[in-house]
Formats: structure tokens, C-alpha cells, sequence
């Protein structure tokens, strides 16, 4: 079967106020366009149109290839939107199925079993339905006796009786390619809107001996269009609460679910444990028996399996299996660990690979560096890694100690074995198994100090006289 499908993506979105166009406002991390891109791809569709208008370059240039475009530079209803798409997909035969831009929480299994129900059916169009606890501002589908669809009217148009009715369009349709456009010609505008309304067309249909179905979707979630900022927090909540299910169900253990946000492409692997105010953004990927949290905050970062992080904040950042992270480390985009490594409170780490058991266990900075395996970095020491113009390499072999505040004044190299003895600035190569000191030699000033505080006391009791 031909599976064609054409996106409505052209609405202001006037009630959002906002620069932002409405379908790229994010839900869980992705554009509510990105989202509904990717349910009609997953539902195997060869060909998506999108219908922009207000802010069309803009979302051209977000979506990029892959799609093709329709602009409909006057807005005058879903109709007349549809059909700025016939020069596209007019002469195709096949099915098209119809989404909107803002209704994010469509999953792809709905709408594959949306095409299901219209093929078996042999219908000329089926409409995708939800029963909703408050239909107000939506339309509403209204049967004959037998069950049939009739027509869908709109909340404007809606009678009182009808104004009742729960069942509601969910403006997802599939329908026969062809059928459509020639249904579409005969669409009017003689409404309270004045407006082309696409729901006409099922009207037109019926009245030409054309069968009109429907598809019940059992979570009307799922047609839950974005309209303004409570609707875009209320469709977050809905796909935050179905992505931490999905990992759930997959092994992963949610101390707190509604305390925890994890963003829409992020994987994670069989008993990994997420506690409390974590939040996994964008392409993250956590290995199996993690223990992630609380309060760790994780970006485009790659972590294997055994790995504890804890109250600290990574981005595209690589951890290996087995290590341990915080609390309060910081691991910038480059950083990359190696099996084993540990990472204590106040580390920041910055395009550095850190070899396998090598610990960096407190308030230190490591950065643009690659060190060895079973190195210890001590408490205070630097990478002296910029000049003010240029970013300089420090290299520390295997087997290396770095002491206590100690500054690597880069670029520099420590061999490996070697011993950097604490408080040393160090300016140049350190050979393999040699020690390294380079600071001042101590002087002590026998009694010394009872004269500097004999001064304080003279030069305060002078000023109090002036006063």
C-alpha cells in the first residue's frame, strides 16, 4: 500500500505569544513537529508534505531534507491547507494520511492501526476519534442510528445537543489520495468561520455513496492538539510520564517519576536506578545496573554500565563502565573516562581522556589533556591550559602522581611513573619515574610573627587617636 502523508504545520499560533513559530515549541526536549515527523516515518510512509505558512522559513530550515514542502500564504481553514499540497500528491494513487503539527503525543502504532482500519474497510476516508472529558473548542463526530459517521461540525457550529457529544475529531484522518482532491473542489466557505474546512469533505463523500469509518484511539491523549503555553505544559507532562513508563517497563527502575524528566530520545539500559530531580537530555545513552542521581543533570553523554553519577552535570561527555561520578563534578563536552575511572566532588574535567582506574578525586581541573591509566591527580591541581590566545596539551603517562595544588603549566608533559611533588608549578617535561619539585625552598623567621602583630597593634591604636 502507497502511504502518503501531509503534515498542517501553517498556523500563527497567535495564543502561544511567542517569537517562537508554534510547532517548534519543544516537547520533551524535540520540536512538536520533530515528533510528529517521526511517527509518520515509523508508520512507513513514503512521502510527507508539510503545509507551512507563518514562519515557514524558519521550520524549512529546522526540518531540513527529507520532507517536501506546501505553503499556504493565506490562512482560510484545513481545507484550503490540504490543498496546497494537490500539486505534490494530486495525481498519486494510494492512502494519505492527515496530521496536524501540534499533536505531539501521536504515537505511531495509532496511526498504523488507523491505515489498518481504512484499508479493511474499503473506505474512501476514516476519521481517527477520541471520547475526551471535556470536548469544548473541538468537534464533534455525529452518527446516524446505526453508529455511522455523518459529518463532524464544528464547536461553533454545534447545536446544544451536539455541544454534548464527547466523541470528538481528533483532525488525523487517512484518506484515498484521489477521492480527496476531488472532494476538496467541491469544499465551500459558508460557515460562522468562513473558512474550507477539510471535515466538509466527509460530508461530500457520504452524499456521493462513498464509505465514511472511523478509528477509536483508546488514549485521547493522543490527539491532543498544542494551542497555547498551558496546552504545551499539559502535553510535556503527558509525554514526560509516557517515556519514564516506556523505561519501566524496559527494566529501568523511577525512584520518583513526577520528580525525574528524561527527554524523548534518550536510551537506558536493564537495572539502571534513576533517583530523584535527574534530568537526561537529548541523544544520552546509560549502559545496564547504573545508578544515576539524585540531582544529576546529563546532556548528549554516553555512559556505560556499572556507573554511578551523582549531583553532577555532563554534557557530550563518554564514561566508561564502572566509574564514579561526584557529587558536584562538572564534565564538559571532550571529557571522555576511561573503565574505572573516579571522579570526586568539585572536579570539572574539558576535552580530556582520562585512562582506565585514574582518579581525580577532588577539587581539581583537568582540561585539554589526556592522561594515563592509574594516575592520581590530587586535591587543587590545574591544567594550565590557556594563554589568552591559545589552548595548550598536557600529556601524564601511566602509573603518574600529581600532588596537592600542583599547576601543569601546558603545554607539558609528565612520564609515566613519574612523582609531581605537591604545591609545584611545572614548566617543563617530567621524565619517565623522575620527581618533579618546583617550589620555593621554606624560610622560617624565628619570632618574627609577634613583630608583624606588634605593628597591626600600633598602627590601629594610631588611628584611633585620630579619631
Amino acid at each position: 500500500m502507497n502511504v502518503m502523508a501531509i503534515v498542517l504545520a501553517a498556523g500563527q499560533g497567535k495564543r502561544m505569544k511567542s517569537k517562537l513559530y508554534k510547532v517548534l515549541h519543544p516537547v520533551c526536549g524535540k520540536p512538536m513537529v520533530a515528533h510528529v515527523l517521526r511517527t509518520v516515518r515509523d508508520a512507513d510512509c513514503s512521502r510527507t508534505v508539510v503545509v507551512v505558512g507563518h514562519g515557514a522559513e524558519t521550520v524549512r530550515a529546522y526540518l531540513g531534507e527529507g520532507v517536501e514542502f506546501a505553503l499556504q500564504e493565506q490562512q482560510l481553514g484545513t481545507g484550503h491547507a490540504v490543498l496546497r499540497a494537490e500539486p505534490l500528491l494530486g495525481g498519486e494513487d494510494g492512502t494519505t494520511v492527515i496530521l496536524y503539527g501540534d499533536t505531539p503525543l501521536v504515537t505511531s502504532e495509532t496511526i498504523q492501526a488507523l491505515l489498518r482500519s481504512h484499508a479493511e474497510n474499503g473506505a474512501a476516508a476514516t476519521v481517527l476519534t477520541a471520547v475526551v472529558p471535556n470536548p469544548q473548542g473541538l468537534g464533534r463526530i455525529i452518527r446516524d442510528e446505526a453508529g455511522h459517521v455523518l459529518r463532524i461540525v464544528e464547536q461553533k457550529d454545534c447545536t446544544p445537543e451536539q455541544a454534548a457529544i464527547t466523541e470528538i475529531n481528533t483532525g488525523m484522518y487517512a484518506f484515498d489520495n484521489k477521492k480527496l482532491f476531488r472532494a476538496l473542489a467541491q469544499v465551500t466557505n459558508t460557515n460562522a468561520q468562513g473558512e474550507y474546512y477539510l471535515t466538509d469533505v466527509l460530508e461530500i463523500m457520504k452524499n456521493a455513496g462513498e464509505a465514511v469509518g472511523t478509528y477509536r484511539t483508546a488514549d485521547y491523549a493522543e490527539g491532543v492538539g498544542v494551542n497555547d503555553r498551558v496546552g504545551l505544559g499539559e502535553a510535556e507532562a503527558l509525554m514526560r510520564a509516557r517515556i519514564v513508563r516506556k523505561h519501566q517497563l524496559n527494566g529501568v527502575t523511577v525512584i520518583d517519576p513526577a520528580a525525574t524528566y528524561i527527554e524523548a530520545d534518550v536510551v537506558i539500559g536493564a537495572d539502571t536506578v534513576i533517583y530523584p530531580g535527574t534530568v537526561l537530555r537529548g541523544a544520552t545513552v546509560i549502559g545496564e545496573d547504573c545508578v544515576i542521581g539524585p540531582n544529576a543533570d546529563i546532556t548528549d553523554t554516553t555512559i556505560g554500565s556499572g556507573v554511578t553519577v551523582k549531583h553532577s552535570v555532563t554534557s557530550e561527555a563518554v564514561i566508561g563502565d564502572e566509574c564514579a561520578v561526584g557529587p558536584y563534578a562538572y564534565l564538559r563536552p571532550g571529557a571522555k573516562l576511561g573503565k574505572g575511572v573516579k571522579i570526586g566532588d568539585f572536579v570539572e574535567i574539558k576535552n580530556a581522556e582520562l585512562g582506565e582506574g585514574t582518579k581525580v578525586s577532588h577539587l581539581s581541573y583537568v582540561g585539554d589533556a589526556k592522561v594515563g591509566k592509574d594516575v592520581n591527580i590530587g586535591c587543587g591541581a590545574i591544567t594550565v591550559n590557556y594563554d589568552g590566545y591559545n589552548k595548550s596539551l598536557t600529556e601524564i603517562g601511566d602509573n603518574a602522581f600529581v600532588g596537592s595544588n600542583v599547576n601543569l603549566i601546558a603545554p607539558v608533559k609528565v612520564g609515566d611513573g613519574a612523582y609531581v611533588v605537591a604545591g609545584s608549578t611545572i614548566t617543563a617535561d617530567v621524565p619517565d619515574n623522575d620527581v618533579a619539585i618546583a617550589r620555593e625552598r621554606q624560610v622560617n623567621k624565628p619570632g618574627y610573627a609577634e613583630k608583624l602583630r606588634g605593628r597591626a597593634r600600633a598602627k590601629k591604636e594610631a588611628g584611633a587617636k585620630k579619631e
